[in-house]
């Protein structure tokens, strides 16, 4: 077993080599405090915006998002912050969120579709709105009654 070698110089580089391994790796690190490698000048408090939004607007992230399927037994394609969801019957769909949101001022946006028959279904977020879930109904367009799809996506921004 070998162990891998890791060099530095008062050049601020680091050689990085494997015994067994032909040739070697040097880095050259970015400068620091004397004490503390920085990476990239980045310190640890978050820029306020993204950094890669063009423009003076601000740009801010999503909190949760969620793409599922709403028939038979409920299931998550994919996630982000959402720990699951609460089936209350036809077209009606709880998201509860991992980490709770900072308040109830948050604004949601999403769709539906029910694509066995290709129908397109409006989403419509109910009164119930807290920090830790968020009550969509999915609606047939022109009847305005529940219906179960087979593609819901959410979007939750703060």
């Amino acid at each position: 077993m070998s162990s891998i070698v890791i060099k530095g110089n008062t050049s601020g580089q680091v050689e990085i080599a494997a015994p067994d391994v032909a040739g070697s790796t040097t880095l050259t690190l970015p400068t620091g405090n004397g004490t503390v490698i920085t990476t990239n000048n980045i310190d640890s408090n978050p820029p306020a915006s993204l950094s890669t939004a063009t423009g003076s607007a601000p740009s801010y992230s999503a909190r949760a998002w969620v793409n599922f399927d709403g028939t038979g037994t409920v299931a998550i394609n994919a996630s982000g912050n959402v720990s699951s969801i609460t089936d209350g019957g036809t077209g009606d769909y709880r998201i509860n969120f991992t980490t709770a949101m900072p308040d109830e001022n948050y604004t949601a946006a999403g769709l539906c579709r029910e694509t066995s028959t290709g129908t397109d279904g409006m989403m419509r977020l109910s009164s119930i709105y807290t920090v830790d879930t968020i009550r969509v109904l999915c609606l047939e367009n022109t009847t305005d009654t529940t219906i179960d799809c087979q593609k819901v996506v959410l979007t939750v921004f703060r």
